[in-house]
């Protein structure tokens, strides 16, 4: 009996809920080292989402701690310097929350 590669076994449980065209970008997903290109993916998402839909701030919000997540992640960030990059984010998303009039929003740091 073969052994599965290693962690194929995960995603073949997860493969019936793939497209055909999933499916198919699936070996390339594999080959990639890092989250550099999702970090990427994330920032041009959210800018993407503010600029069609500037009203749906709860989605910028998680939009927002998925990328804080991500990039303490990609630099093994201490506890307290994801907190700070939070943080920093959350100033942002409450100045534009402000700047349009919507007030702030105080679970922008917690992620």
């Amino acid at each position: 009996m073969r052994k599965p590669a290693k962690g194929k076994k995960g995603v073949d449980f997860y493969r019936a809920a793939l497209s055909e065209a999933e499916r198919l970008r699936l070996p390339k997903a594999r080959e990639m080292e890092g989250i550099d290109e999702e970090i990427a993916v994330l920032r041009v998402k959210l800018f993407t989402a503010v600029e069609a839909d500037s009203d749906k701030l709860d989605l910028l919000v998680k939009g927002m701690g998925m990328l804080v997540r991500a990039v303490a992640t990609r630099y093994r960030l201490s506890p307290r310097a994801e907190q700070d990059l939070a943080e920093n984010l959350a100033g942002v998303v409450n100045g534009v929350g402000a700047a349009l009039g919507m007030g702030e929003f105080s679970d922008v740091a917690e992620g």
